[in-house]
C-alpha cells in the first residue's frame, strides 16, 4: 500500500467514526496525491467520499468546487469520462437537488459500465439510480425497489459490504415512505447485523434515526423516543450537521415529553437532577458528584475503572492508598442522593474493575 493509499484509508477511518472535520484534511491530501500521480481512479474515490462529507456538513460551496474541478479534469487533462466520473457528477447533482441531471449522468454511468463489464461500476450506477428514484421530489419508489432487488443478484456473487449496507438502509427508507413499517424494521435490523461488523458510527446513528422515524410513523411514541434519543446522544452536531437537523425535526414532530417519563433527567443549567420518585435533587457546590453522574449518564453501560475516574473527574494522578476509599465514599454519597432505595440500587452498579450506569435506565439531558 502506497503512502497516498494509507492517507486515504486514514481519512476513511475518520469518516466512519463520524469525525468529518479530521477526515477532510486526510482525504484532500489523498486526492491531491492521486491527482499529481494521474491516478484518476484513486482521485475519484477520494472525491466521492469528500462529497458525502460535504453533503452531511452542508458545505454546498465545496460541492460546487468539486464539480468544477471534475469538469476541469475532463477539459484540461483529457481525462476520459468513465462510469465512475459520471457517477460522481450525479452525486454532485443530487446533492444540489438536480434530480433530472443526476439521472442523466447515472444512465451514462450504467451504459459505460455495462459496455466494459465492470461489475463494481455497474453496481454503483444502479445504486445511484435507486437513490435518486427514492428522493421524495422524484417519488419513483417502485423503480427504486426494482433497482435494489437487481443489486441483490450481484451481492450474492460479489463482496461489496459497504454498498450492500447502503442498499439495505435505502430499502428501509423507501419502505417507510410506502408505509410498510414492519418490513422496514425487519430490513433495518438486518442492516444492523452488517453494521456491527463495520463499526461505522455514522451508519449506526443513521439506522437509529430510521428506526425512530419508523416507530414514529407507526404511532409508537415510546419506541420512537428511545431510538431518536439514542441517536441524539450519539450524534456530533458539529460534524453530522444534516443528521442532527433530521433528528431534531423528528423529535419536534414527536412532541415534548414530561420529565416523569424518564428515570433521571440531568438539568445542566441548574446543576440539578430530577429522579422519577425522589423528584428534584440539587447538586450545587457538589461538582465532583455532578461530574461523576454526568459521565455515567452520558455513557450508560460503560465500566469506568478507579484509575479513569480519578484522572478524569478528580483530575489527579491515581494513588490507591489515597483514592480507593475516596471513590468508595463518593459513590456511596452519589447513590444516597439519587437512588430511591439505597439498599437496592438501580442506577450506579459496581463491576469487577469499576463502576457503571445501568444501561436500562431511561435518562435525558435538559440543557
Amino acid at each position: 500500500m502506497s503512502a497516498i493509499d494509507r492517507t486515504f484509508e486514514v481519512g476513511k477511518l475518520y469518516c466512519d467514526r463520524g469525525d468529518f472535520k479530521t477526515a477532510i484534511g486526510h482525504l484532500k491530501e489523498a486526492s491531491q496525491g492521486y491527482f499529481a500521480d494521474k491516478n484518476f481512479s484513486g482521485y475519484l474515490k477520494a472525491i466521492n467520499l469528500l462529497l458525502r462529507i460535504y453533503a452531511e456538513m452542508e458545505m454546498f460551496d465545496e460541492i460546487h468546487q468539486a464539480k468544477e474541478k471534475l469538469q476541469d479534469l475532463v477539459l484540461k487533462e483529457g481525462f476520459e469520462l468513465s462510469s465512475k466520473t459520471y457517477y460522481t457528477l450525479a452525486v454532485c447533482a443530487a446533492f444540489k437537488d438536480q434530480s433530472d441531471t443526476a439521472l442523466d449522468y447515472l444512465q451514462k454511468a450504467l451504459s459505460i459500465a455495462l459496455a466494459s463489464d465492470n461489475k463494481e461500476d455497474i453496481c454503483y450506477a444502479i445504486f445511484g439510480l435507486a437513490a435518486v428514484y427514492a428522493r421524495p421530489t422524484v417519488g419513483r419508489y417502485a423503480d427504486a425497489l426494482k433497482e435494489i432487488y437487481n443489486l441483490e443478484v450481484f451481492f450474492q456473487v460479489y463482496h461489496m459490504p459497504e454498498l450492500k449496507l447502503a442498499c439495505e438502509v435505502l430499502n428501509a427508507d423507501i419502505l417507510i415512505h410506502l408505509k410498510k413499517y414492519e418490513e422496514a424494521i425487519e430490513v433495518l435490523w438486518r442492516a444492523y447485523d452488517q453494521i456491527k461488523a463495520t463499526k461505522n458510527l455514522t451508519a449506526i446513528v443513521n439506522l437509529q434515526v430510521l428506526l425512530g422515524r419508523c416507530h414514529l410513523e407507526m404511532g409508537d411514541k415510546e419506541m420512537a423516543r428511545l431510538y431518536l434519543g439514542l441517536a441524539k446522544r450519539a450524534v456530533d452536531a458539529e460534524n453530522l450537521i444534516r443528521m442532527a437537523k433530521r433528528i431534531d425535526k423528528y423529535l419536534e414532530k414527536l412532541g415534548g415529553e414530561s420529565q416523569n417519563s424518564f428515570d433521571l433527567v440531568f438539568d445542566e443549567s441548574n446543576h440539578a437532577v430530577v429522579e422519577r420518585k425522589i423528584g428534584r435533587i440539587d447538586f450545587k457546590n457538589q461538582f465532583i458528584l455532578l461530574d461523576l453522574l454526568r459521565l455515567f449518564m452520558q455513557n450508560q453501560g460503560v465500566v469506568y475503572s478507579k484509575e479513569y475516574l480519578v484522572e478524569n473527574v478528580w483530575k489527579q494522578a491515581y494513588d490507591p492508598a489515597v483514592h480507593d476509599n475516596k471513590i468508595y465514599v463518593t459513590i456511596k454519597r452519589l447513590r444516597k442522593l439519587i437512588e430511591p432505595d439505597y439498599e437496592k440500587p438501580k442506577y450506579i452498579f459496581r463491576a469487577k474493575n469499576g463502576y457503571y450506569m445501568n444501561k436500562s435506565a431511561r435518562v435525558s439531558f435538559d440543557h
